[in-house]
């Protein structure tokens, strides 16, 4: 199924055919590209798709342009800063880059909100050499849904444009997908790093949370936040998170834990790995769509054939996990913006206003019922990670929906796999495993220990290894002469 992406203008086969931030690395180091090359295709690209991929609300071609050439003078002078030197990102527009406006998608944020500097992890990827090539769209606060009315991109699934492309990080999402950036970042409040990997068709990790530190980053929920990589492949995951990994002062909630180095963890083998399979609810529930089922567990059985072995298993409450993650996350929600809310009700969007106004209405006592549970939830899957290596669950019940037939109150009642592993703050993975019958990416999920990123990229790695799914281009070139 591999297509080729079409691109405006002159560029170069040896550009054209690149598509992990692995690849480019080589390609740059052995000469074969150089970084401005490789971003002056990639804002071609960006330019003539973005009004049919709502990808991106800036595209910084000026900025993204310096850093490359700044790139390749430093490659002429022989110095290399790490894999990531002249390789093109997207930001996800409510994390600060210095010189360009934030927005969270939104009439509500003053474009120079937080100031000048980077946040700290733009910082870490500025100096590592990236290029940024733009600011990547997302829901209006990283919570509702996007709203053409309020003058934003809207961005689409590039496999299908008239579906939804998931999640708040969408942008950053698509833009992977379509040959727009490499990779980037996105943030995790739910599911919304997993959820655009999981019906964009590319890897997307949830890191463990306080992993990145998230100063800088306009807040949703302040206890379950978390900045995540967004690109192809797991290796490109885990060459991301070597940069963005790390404690720093500016964020409360980062941990002072070491940085392992995850590249050297993927070494190919799962031998002796112990697999934990929660059937109920996660593979049995009635919405969940037999394709998407199944495609979990085939791959489950290729890591099988890896010398993993797998185990049906229970984790009670799966259910409340998931709503008792939502009732957080709007209630943190509702307390960033509650003055905003009385103050400039219809500057929001149509969809965001009904997510806030849930957060008003739930009491203190939902509030800390909910939190009572999370602990018990915590204790649950912290008992079942003594017995298994990872959990494996599928990335969303079903594959990517019409964007024209959702709605908030369909949402609320449909399954969630993502967010009870906000509610325990573990890492968890979403890699594609295959097509389903209609050409829609299908996922799954890996979900590790406290910390354990290591291990949950290993693991993708390794699948990846024998499969080519996350290397799979949609066809977008079509939508390059219609967007034109």
């Amino acid at each position: 199924m591999t297509t080729e992406l079409a691109t405006p203008g002159e560029e170069s086969a040896a550009t054209s055919t690149i598509l992990t931030i692995a690849d480019a690395g080589e390609a740059l180091r052995s000469g074969t590209t150089t970084s401005v090359e490789l971003t002056t295709a990639m804002l071609e690209k960006a330019t003539a798709l973005n009004p049919a991929l709502g990808a991106y609300v800036e595209i910084t071609s000026d900025l993204a342009l310096e850093q490359a050439e700044a790139a390749d003078a430093a490659f002429s002078a022989g110095s290399d800063a790490g894999p990531l030197q002249g390789i093109p990102l997207a930001i996800k527009d409510i994390i600060k880059v210095a010189g360009v406006p934030t927005t969270a998608n939104s009439r509500i944020l003053d474009p120079a909100w937080g100031g000048e500097a980077d946040a700290p992890v733009v910082a870490r990827l500025r100096a590592a050499g990236s290029v940024f090539i733009g600011k990547s769209t997302t829901s209006e606060f990283a919570l509702g849904q996007p709203d053409a009315e309020k003058g934003f991109p809207v961005p689409h699934n590039p496999w299908d444009v008239t579906r939804t492309p998931a999640g708040s990080s969408s942008g950053t999402g698509v833009a992977t997908a379509a040959g727009l950036a490499f990779g980037g970042l996105g943030t995790d409040t739910g599911g919304s790093v997993r959820g655009p990997a999981t019906v964009n068709g590319h890897s997307g990790l949830k890191v463990t949370f306080g992993r990145v530190p998230k100063a800088g980053v306009v807040p949703l929920g302040y206890s379950l936040d978390s900045i995540g990589p967004m690109a192809r492949s797991a290796y490109d995951c885990a060459l991301l998170l070597q940069v963005m990994a790390g404690y720093d002062a500016a964020d409360p909630n980062a941990a002072d834990v070491p940085v392992p180095s995850y590249t050297a963890a993927l070494d190919g083998s799962v031998e002796g790995v112990k697999i934990g399979l929660p059937i109920p609810y996660f593979f049995d529930h009635d919405q969940l769509d037999p394709e998407v089922r199944d495609g979990v567990l085939s791959a489950v059985q290729a890591l099988v054939g890896l010398g993993a072995t797998s185990t049906e298993m229970e984790l009670a409450h799966a259910d409340k996990a998931q709503h008792a993650n939502a009732l957080i996350l709007v209630g943190e929600a509702y307390a960033y913006h509650r003055n905003n809310m009385v103050q400039r009700w219809t500057t929001y969007g149509k969809y965001t206003r009904p997510g806030l106004v849930r957060g008003m209405f739930y009491t203190a006592a939902d509030f800390v019922q909910a939190n009572r549970f999370r602990v018990l939830w915590c204790e649950q899957v912290a008992k079942a990670l003594q017995t298994y290596d990872v959990l494996i669950t599928p990335s969303a019940p079903t594959t990517a929906q019409v964007a024209a037939d959702m709605n908030p109150s369909q949402r609320l009642r449909q399954p969630s796999y993502t967010g009870q592993w906000n509610l325990s703050g573990l890492p968890a993975i979403c890699i594609p495993t295959g097509f389903s019958s209609e050409g829609l990416p299908l996922s799954m999920q890996i979900i590790g220990k406290p910390f354990a990123e290591a291990t949950v990229l290993k693991i993708a790695d390794a699948y990846q290894r024998i499969t080519d799914h996350h290397l799979q281009v949609p066809p977008v070139d079509a939508l390059i002469t219609t967007a034109a």
